[in-house]
């Protein structure tokens, strides 16, 4: 949306409301402030939404044959969440606006409609659209933002349900990787904070590229440790393929890191799958929010990178039933997971 001009959307079946409202704003429409489009019902609102996407602001009357208002608000929450909407009309009793409110109406104005107080509320809606569209686009234009947030997650800011998704979160079937660099406490404990960061990074960068390769996101570095997400079709396939080109790539450094001391250092690797919830995570009221995974599965992937030895890469026995036809795997024994009151059967993937 520029600052000169606001495209409004008027929903109302009442015949002379559109000459009414041209006659009340004649000065913002010449100022070129305002323009505004008109439909008679919901069904029709949605037509005119589909071929005007710069459209930041509807106003809506409730009852309106084909489809009311109420049922409208539902519709633009799904498919313009970025579209802020007032309901304009008569029904003003308590329980219809607090019906619009929950369906996300940003304000509500009863008839007979005060158009100066509709003008206040049309300014405040603007005002509310526009720090949006400027904290999204900022959020954008933010070269530096790419070294820190996977691809997938700035594509998805692109897309208009961001702001309408913020804290959303959906239930998921996914798998995840933990990948930890084991011996990285000696390096720290004995080299310069440069040599420990460059060290760091020279091997994320190579645990990165294969979770990457194989349509992993990393959700995030923990430490000396990455945390990988994989969703779609095969994601289990892919998260044990991902996980043992790691383990291999690792293996076949012939150089060591040399510092102070000489360093081979080898990895151990958690891969489970499951059921998990993917959405924001943090604190909202601050902005300061994570979009990652969290559930038990995820938990227990953690718990098996933790018991996994030197170069090995651990699943547990329902893991292990879902992908042995198609990796060599061997069990490892029962460990005792922290948090699990059972000893768990894990597995640990060869090839």
């Amino acid at each position: 949306m520029s600052d000169s001009k606001t495209n409004i959307l008027v929903v109302d079946d009442e015949k002379d409301l559109e000459s009414l409202i041209r006659q009340k704003f004649r000065k913002k429409i010449r100022e070129g402030s305002y323009e505004f489009l008109f439909a008679a019902n919901g069904k029709e609102a949605l037509d005119v939404l589909a071929k005007h996407s710069e459209v930041d602001l509807v106003l809506s009357d409730i009852n309106m044959p084909e489809m009311d208002g109420l049922t409208l608000l539902v519709r633009i929450a799904e498919d313009n969440p970025l579209v802020k909407v007032v309901m304009v009309s008569a029904y003003g009793d308590m329980e219809n606006i607090r019906v619009a409110m929950n369906r996300g109406a940003f304000d509500f104005v009863c008839k007979p409609v005060d158009f100066e107080d509709l003008g206040i509320t049309i300014e405040k809606t603007i005002n509310h659209i526009r720090e949006i569209k400027k904290t999204i686009n900022a959020i954008k234009e933010n070269d530096i933002l790419r070294m820190y947030v996977d691809d997938s997650v700035l594509h998805f800011m692109n897309r208009q349900e961001f702001e309408h998704s913020l804290r959303a979160n959906e239930t998921i079937q996914a798998s995840v990787l933990f990948v930890d660099i084991c011996g990285f406490t000696a390096i720290s404990e004995n080299e310069s904070a440069d040599f420990v960061v460059k060290f760091l990074n020279d091997y994320f960068d190579m645990i990165v590229k294969e979770i990457t390769a194989h349509d992993g996101i990393v959700d995030k570095f923990i430490g000396d440790c990455v945390m990988a997400v994989f969703r779609g079709e095969y994601h289990l396939d892919r998260a044990v393929d991902a996980a043992l080109a790691i383990r291999n790539k690792i293996e076949n450094i012939k150089e060591p890191v040399v510092g102070k001391k000489v360093y081979n250092p080898k990895v151990s690797i958690g891969v489970n799958t499951g059921e998990m919830i993917s959405g924001n995570i943090g604190a909202s009221s601050l902005k300061r929010l994570d979009f990652t995974v969290i559930g038990d599965a995820v938990n227990t992937a953690q718990r098996l990178q933790s018991a996994a030895g030197l170069n090995q890469i651990f699943i547990n026995e329902a893991s292990y039933h879902q992908i042995k036809h198609a990796f060599k795997c061997r069990e490892a024994g029962q460990f005792v997971l922290k948090n699990k009151s059972n000893p768990v059967t894990c597995y640990e993937v060869l090839e």
